[in-house]
Parts: C-alpha cells; sequence; structure tokens
C-alpha cells in the first residue's frame, strides 16, 4: 500500500481575517466571516448553502451572519457551561470555516493526504480557549498543536534570541519576549485594545462630529485599513459618506489619527513589563529589537510613535515592522510544524 503523504499546515485564525501556509507552497487568506443563507429566496440567489470571507459582507442582509472568533479566541470558549448552544453554534461555524480554509489551500493534492497543523492563539489563550481550538481541528487534522501567535512569527522570521515581538490584530496586541527557549507566560502579554478597538473608537468619533453621516463600524474598518496612521504629516484625510442620503467628503482626519493611537500606551506598557523583567545584562538588545506583526503594524508613524515611548520611559528604543504581516504567523506555523518533535503534538484521534 501507498504511504498518505504527509502535509503540514500553518494557521492564523484570526478576529478579523484567517490565513493558512501549507509546505505545498500554497497559501491564502479570507477574512474570519461565515454566513448561511436565511431562507429559500437568499440560498436560490446565492446558489449554495454556505457563504466566506468578504462574500458574507456583500450578501450579509440576505445571511445569517457569524464571526466565530472574539478576541483572538472562539466565542464563548471562555466560559463554554454559561451558553452551551452558543459555544456549540461557534464550534460548528469556526469548524466550518477552518475546513473551508484548509479545503482550498489543498484543492489540488492528490491521492491520500495527511494533514498536521499548527494553530496560532493569542499569548496568553487559556485552555478553555486551545480546547476550542481542538474541538474545531477535529475531523479536519490528523495531529494539531496550538502555539502562541507572536511565537509563531518570531520563529519564523528567525528572531529566537533578545527580541520582543508585538502581534498587532484585529481582537488582541500580542507581546512575546524571545530568549532563545519556548516562551513561557512570564514572557508574554496580551492586551485587548486593539484593532477593533481603534474601529469602535473611529466610528464613535465620526458619529460624535458628524452626527447626521450614515456609517457602519464595518464601513469605516475598511475606510482605515487603507487609511490608517498615527502621523501628525502628510494630507488631510477625507471620507466618503452619505448625510442624509446624499455623499459627502468628510475631513476625519484628527479622528482617525486619535482612534490609532489608542492602543499605543497599552503596546508601551507591555513593553516596559518586558523589559523590567528581563535579564538586566540582556535589557538593551531587548529594547532594540522590537519587531511590530500583523496588520496594526502598518499603520503609519506607529513604528516611530512607540520609538518615542520608550525613549521617554526606557531611555532607548529600536522598532521596525515587519515586511509581510498578513502571512508572517501562518509561515512561522507552518515552520513549528516542520520542526517540533512528536511529543508537542496532540492526537485528535485520540481525543
Amino acid at each position: 500500500m501507498t504511504k498518505p503523504k504527509l502535509l503540514n499546515v500553518g494557521i492564523d485564525l484570526g478576529t478579523s481575517r484567517s490565513v493558512i501556509a501549507c509546505d505545498n507552497g500554497m497559501r491564502m487568506f479570507l477574512p474570519s466571516y461565515v454566513g448561511f443563507p436565511k431562507d429559500r429566496v437568499s440560498q436560490k440567489m446565492l446558489g449554495k448553502e454556505v457563504v466566506f470571507g468578504e462574500e458574507t459582507l456583500k450578501h450579509r442582509m440576505s445571511l445569517e451572519f457569524y464571526r466565530p472568533i472574539e478576541a483572538g479566541v472562539l466565542k464563548h470558549s471562555d466560559d463554554p457551561d454559561k451558553d452551551p448552544e452558543g459555544y456549540r453554534k461557534t464550534v460548528e461555524v469556526a469548524r466550518t470555516l477552518l475546513a473551508h480554509l484548509v479545503e482550498q489551500a489543498t484543492a489540488e493534492e492528490e491521492g491520500d493526504v495527511v494533514i498536521r497543523g499548527v494553530i496560532g492563539a493569542p499569548a496568553l489563550a487559556s485552555r478553555k480557549n486551545k480546547k476550542a481550538l481542538l474541538d474545531i481541528s477535529k475531523g479536519i487534522f490528523e495531529t494539531v498543536m496550538i502555539a502562541s501567535e507572536p511565537f509563531c512569527v518570531a520563529y519564523g522570521l528567525g528572531h529566537l534570541s533578545n527580541a520582543l515581538v508585538i502581534d498587532i490584530g484585529a481582537g488582541t496586541v500580542d507581546l512575546c519576549r524571545m530568549h532563545g527557549t519556548v516562551p513561557d507566560e512570564a514572557d508574554q502579554i496580551t492586551t485587548f485594545k486593539a484593532g477593533d478597538t481603534i474601529d469602535q473608537v473611529f466610528y464613535e468619533l465620526i458619529t460624535k462630529k458628524y452626527p447626521e453621516a450614515g456609517l457602519t463600524v464595518n464601513m469605516v474598518k475598511r475606510f482605515k485599513e487603507e487609511n490608517a496612521t498615527v502621523s501628525d504629516h502628510g494630507d488631510a484625510i477625507f471620507i466618503n459618506l452619505p448625510v442624509n442620503g446624499k455623499p459627502e467628503m468628510l475631513n476625519v482626519t484628527e479622528e482617525l489619527r486619535e482612534a490609532c493611537r489608542e492602543i499605543v500606551p497599552h503596546i508601551v506598557a507591555g513593553i516596559k513589563k518586558l523589559v523590567a523583567t528581563y535579564d538586566p545584562e540582556f535589557q538593551n538588545e531587548l529594547k532594540n529589537k522590537v519587531i511590530l506583526a500583523g496588520g496594526g503594524s502598518q499603520i503609519i508613524g506607529l513604528a516611530k510613535e512607540i520609538e518615542d515611548f520608550m525613549n521617554a520611559a526606557l531611555g532607548s528604543g529600536r522598532v521596525t515592522r515587519i515586511e509581510e504581516p498578513l502571512y508572517a504567523g501562518a509561515n512561522g506555523a507552518l515552520m513549528l510544524a516542520k520542526d517540533m518533535p512528536e511529543e508537542y503534538w496532540y492526537e485528535l484521534s485520540e481525543a
């Protein structure tokens, strides 16, 4: 008999986007949204029983819309017993999303394939959060490993010693210091002031300034992703919104900067804590190798803003952002899948 092919995959199952990288060279992403037609009419219009990613936003009026990941973890996974039906539905939707992602990335594989995956999770995800990821992996992976998302980023970039990785996502900002070993709880910090916080603050500031404008959080989220900045330099920033039904160009320069700056004090507080509790002999090296990753790392001027805070609070600091933020977590997870010995893997067939 022919031995099944082993395929390693790395997964970044994010609040806003989910990303996969495979050792067959395939990689892709899609927004972490799932939709099911509300009735027979919407099912006939869409021609399918489930919709993913951007298509769910396009047809959300016709769908039961789900965003199963919240603050970097499955909804209800902190206390599944509090809302067992809500947790059951979340697991079902998240498994559907994960299965779709894996199917799309492995569609060209032929013959028997055994898939094992590493899934990135927030730095301080609880045991219950991690169990939820194991639950959705059943039937998709043969074996699985749950790893800290910033650790995946650091591993993929080869920054394994005296480096501090900051992964800025939609649901969480995760900080992880590397010192040549697998990081433990003391090496990591998670803050929930992240991309979703920026979206909500930006929405509230625009609503306050232009109360007659028609907008949703999703509308400002898309605009933020294309224009996010904390820099005091640059041109004025305008957004096209309907005001009493008529489109108008509205100046939101200061509102966008203020919203984006909302996350900076929380990031700097995390940096200060991880530096202050590090071996004094290596603190300068750590301060000078701070790496920004994740979608939020692309905010214009953010690296400089954090450096300024570090210089004031810690005497020095050097911050760089990675070149490929979208795939960094999944790429690192894939590298872990290739390198980690068997004792790190969880056999789903035994769960």
